[in-house]
């Protein structure tokens, strides 16, 4: 099935699901002109229709979800299927049995969605995902989303004398959040990002996965006398690179390095750690260990070849192992492990590992019924749900367990000891939903894309990503966030 990657790209198979994930036709986001910009800051209330009347607050209906109001609800159709979210609406269906939902799934959130935001006239809830996804920088910016307080606020689905805040997993809330307190987004997923590959490839060349760079290149060296190439990766969408660059660079220079990517600094990229591990990966290409013809890959095409055994890694998130389900082997014993580091000299242990919320779920400001759409993240916020989730699809949710019971797929318990072994040493760059447009065109594609196709140097990217760095921070027109 497609992609669990919603998040970035979203091309055939559907990628990624996006964000991350997933193919898309063009795998970049587009950037919405000012004219929807200024339509959506516009449109007034009244274009929209009715919002529906508040329902009577009960324990079981704790929001106060009109009882007979319709709720529209559209889910980007990516790696992680639909079921999950048609088995979470039946629910909602039968604890509100007047209402009508109406649910659809597409893979262009944007462009089914934008002209409904600017005629003020948007669904009840959205999984904004995928190589269409809306920019949530912008539609934060512009008022367009509600604020998910009451719900994380109010008794969680199983436990009512829990908030609905206590259930989830840490930093989830934190990434809802842009500027202080409102949370305008609930991410469902939660993925882990790192390097993948099979064990039984690893075992076969006698190898261990390599904690530092030297090892990094011995494994690769062995594998190329093997006839197996050390890496490749996305290359039509090389903002996946980051998934398991960025926590190198934490690594090699501590998580205030990546803090300040996120901010904007001056010089951030010009860091040491940053030129380090860009000149790491850099050595890679360099030495012949990625692909061939890995630079004109997508997602699904990288993903296969490397599930074929032409690769023995590839920098992903774990949506990987449900979108390339159908070409996994069943003797493959998929991992995951955190990035390689350099040396001893690194200011993290090895282990640190990015891990974050993905597929992120909106409650637009001007919903006709979006205590409906709330409740509807209640419901799929539930141990039941979640375990449904997470049996169907092979990914955590934000919810934090449900997996008792349930037989984790090897990629899936790979993850969870990952998780484990990081212990406290978990990152979370925000640049990829803070800067979307930055992140994945200009970071991803102009600068590592153009540096692992051999074209720029390690200098030549950092030089050109800190000018896209620096455009963004005085660029006026988007709004501007920082670590608080």
């Amino acid at each position: 099935m497609g992609s669990t990657s919603a998040e970035y790209d979203g091309t055939g198979g559907v990628g990624r699901r996006d964000l991350i994930k997933r193919s898309a036709a063009l795998g970049l986001i587009s950037v919405p002109t000012m004219s929807f910009l200024s339509a959506c800051a516009s449109s007034g209330g009244d274009d929209g229709g009715e919002k529906a009347k508040a329902g009577k607050k009960t324990a079981k209906n704790p929001l106060g979800v009109n009882e007979t109001a319709g709720m529209e609800f559209v889910l980007f159709d990516g790696g992680f299927g639909k079921e999950y979210a048609q088995d979470a609406v039946k629910i909602y269906e039968k604890n509100f049995p007047e209402a009508k939902v109406k649910f659809s799934a597409t893979q262009k959130i944007q462009s089914t969605l934008q002209p409904r935001f600017n005629q003020g006239t948007p669904p009840d809830l959205i999984d904004n995902s995928g190589a269409e996804q809306m920019d949530m920088g912008v539609l934060v910016g512009k008022n367009q989303l509600a604020d998910l307080t009451p719900l994380l606020d109010a008794p969680s689905y199983d436990d009512p004398a829990k908030k609905v805040r206590d259930t989830l997993r840490p930093g989830i809330v934190e990434m809802g959040q842009f500027d202080g307190d409102p949370v305008w987004i609930m991410y469902y997923a939660y993925t882990v990002y790192g390097v993948w590959y099979s064990q039984k490839a690893l075992d076969s060349l006698d190898e261990q996965y390599p904690e530092t760079w030297d090892q990094m290149l011995a494994v690769c060296e062995k594998a190329k006398k093997k006839g197996m190439a050390g890496w490749t990766y996305a290359g039509k969408y090389p903002y996946y690179l980051p998934f398991s660059l960025y926590p190198m660079i934490a690594k090699v220079g501590g998580r205030e390095v990546l803090d300040s990517i996120d901010n904007l600094e001056p010089n951030a990229w010009k860091h040491p750690a940053v030129k380090t591990c860009f000149e790491a990966y850099y050595e890679l290409q360099q030495k012949g260990y990625v692909l061939k013809g890995t630079p004109g890959l997508d997602h699904i095409q990288s993903q296969t070849a490397w599930a074929q055994g032409k690769a023995l890694f590839i920098p992903n998130g774990s949506w990987v192992e449900n979108e390339s389900a159908n070409v996994i082997p069943k003797d493959f014993d998929l991992a995951v492990s955190a990035p390689t580091g350099i040396d001893s000299s690194d200011k993290m242990p090895f282990g640190t590992i990015w891990a974050s919320g993905g597929e992120p779920f909106v409650v637009p400001a001007k919903a006709k019924n979006g205590t409906g759409g709330m409740e509807q993240l209640r419901i799929m916020l539930s141990e039941a749900s979640s375990k449904n989730f997470t049996s169907k699809v092979k990914s955590l949710t934000a919810y934090n367990g449900g997996t008792d019971g349930i037989t984790l797929t090897p990629g899936l318990k790979s993850g969870v000891a990952a998780l484990d072994k990081a212990g406290e040493n978990v990152v979370n760059p925000r640049i990829q939903d803070w800067y979307v447009q930055l992140q994945k065109e200009q970071i991803g594609v102009s600068g590592l894309g153009e540096m692992m196709a051999g074209r720029l140097t390690p200098a030549e990217a950092i030089k050109k990503i800190q000018g896209f760095a620096d455009a963004a921070a005085k660029d006026t027109s988007i709004k501007h966030y920082k670590h608080q």
